[in-house]
């Protein structure tokens, strides 16, 4: 299924806008198959995984392909790139396919900071590529978010010079769950990519559920200077079989397949094939999502705790304790959350998992909170 299509799906059924109208997620996902999880052991809710995958069409898949584990990718890569490049209207050589969107944040984040170049990112955002850059001498400014914990665009536009290599922005930002506005980003791209590469890293673009919500890889298409990161570790819930793509103009695509390192394994390959046609569980995984949010949110508003509403699949929320306390606490109890994020240090990330785990994450809470 092509992304517009799901898109207008997450309209149909309302989740932007009077989803009580079709009875919520209980109503809906009863036709989904069951997935029950037991708690057993620590509640891991510190890596913004998807609890409920990979899917049971993913696991047989890749059970069914332990026969051709033996042979290298390239027999099955060609057909993953394909799909990948129709679900993003693109041609395959737009398409460059790493392990874990990770490997390609990386790859982009020495290809374009060699030679003296600088970065600009917020601050706090996902730091993967700005420190593999740093490893190599790069310089990256982190520009601080604006008082409503997003991307302060403006600031960061002020901080590019002819020394900038590449501008990287999350959207939704990780770790405090922003979403820039549906012309703003676009905006600030054409008006600065000519003098610097920027990065869109969509790595929840499929939590968002603003209808028509645009993707980067709309400019891509026009053959501007963008790559596009995307990722089945989070939506598809594969984020140990380690795949993710980026999209790129084919010339800046090359570029970047020539810093790819690990590359990815033949059954995370097969798998991803039919993560993209198991559309039952691509919409079964953003209902438990937004389940487990709203029952986040209101947890939190009944202990009086600030929050950040989230468009990804993790909640930022305002401890006003020092995180590493409140991260001690929290382990004692079984719970894992997120890390520190300076300069962030009173807030936490909470991601999502089952509903037995949202509970066994407030119970925790409220009792370290006190």
């Amino acid at each position: 299924m092509k992304t517009i299509d799901r898109r207008h799906w997450l309209k149909t059924v309302g989740l932007s806008g009077g989803f009580a109208f079709l009875g919520g997620t209980a109503a809906l996902a009863h036709h989904f198959e069951p997935r029950p999880f037991k708690l057993d052991g620590v509640v891991k809710l510190n890596s913004n995984e998807n609890p409920f995958g990979p899917s049971e069409k993913v696991r047989a898949t890749i059970a069914e392909s332990f026969d051709i584990a033996c042979r290298y990718p390239s027999i099955v890569f060609s057909e993953l790139v394909g799909m990948i490049a129709e679900k993003e209207g693109v041609t395959k050589d737009h398409i460059v396919v790493t392990g874990g969107s990770t490997e390609g944040l990386k790859a982009t984040g020495l290809a374009y900071s060699i030679g003296g170049k600088e970065i600009i990112a917020a601050d706090p955002t996902f730091q993967a590529l700005m420190r593999y850059a740093e490893n190599f001498g790069a310089h990256v400014h982190r520009v601080p978010v604006d008082k409503g914990m997003g991307h302060d665009l403006e600031a960061m536009g002020k901080r590019v010079t002819n020394r900038t290599g590449l501008i990287f922005i999350c959207n939704p930002n990780n770790p405090t769950g922003t979403l820039l506005g549906k012309s703003v980003l676009r905006d600030f791209c054409t008006s600065f990519d000519t003098k610097a590469m920027i990065f869109s890293d969509e790595a929840y673009y499929d939590f968002i559920t603003e209808p028509d919500y645009p993707s980067m890889v709309e400019l891509v298409k026009k053959d501007r200077n963008i790559i596009v990161s995307k990722t089945f570790s989070k939506v598809y819930g594969m984020a140990g079989l380690r795949i993710g793509y980026l999209v790129a103009r084919p010339d800046i695509a090359s570029r970047l397949r020539k810093s790819i390192m690990a590359n990815t394994n033949i059954l995370a390959i097969q798998a991803a094939k039919t993560a993209l046609k198991d559309d039952s569980f691509y919409k079964f995984s953003i209902l438990k999502n937004k389940e487990a949010k709203d029952y986040l949110y209101d947890s939190f508003t009944k202990m009086g705790l600030d929050y950040i509403a989230s468009h990804t699949n993790f909640v930022f929320f305002e401890t006003g304790r020092n995180i590493v306390e409140v991260n001690a606490a929290m382990a004692k109890e079984g719970v894992l959350i997120g890390r520190p994020f300076p300069p962030m240090l009173e807030w936490a990330r909470i991601s999502t998992g089952t509903m037995q785990e949202m509970e066994a994450f407030v119970q925790a809470l409220k009792k370290v909170m006190g």
